[in-house]
């Protein structure tokens, strides 16, 4: 797998460049992902990337905008402002998790 440096460090990355192991990532790391897709972090926007992390290491996969709806409790309204256009893909990048599973 390929790497790249994030703050300093270096990060293993799949080749769309989402990364690829979940104990590389930090709130640091969170921050200069989300400034590099154009996204200024806010407590709504930690609300949800913290929900997918720990979604992700209890069940094993990256949630679905639905599951991050229904389980996690932000409307999918809502994910569409905080991630313009590509949502699920936004929030996993931030959150350092693989693509969710159906995204083109």
């Amino acid at each position: 797998m390929p790497t790249t440096t994030i703050n300093g460090r270096d990060v293993t990355v799949d080749d769309e460049g989402f990364m690829t192991v979940y104990d590389e990532w930090d709130e640091e790391t969170g921050k200069s992902l989300a400034a590099a897709i154009g996204i200024d972090m806010t407590d709504e926007h930690w609300k949800v990337v913290r929900f997918l992390r720990e979604d992700f290491k209890a069940q094993g996969a990256t949630p679905t905008i639905r599951r991050v709806s229904t389980a996690g409790g932000v409307d999918t309204k809502q994910l569409f402002t905080l991630f313009p256009k590509k949502p699920a893909k936004k929030m996993a990048y931030i959150a350092g998790l693989p693509k969710p599973a159906g995204c083109v």
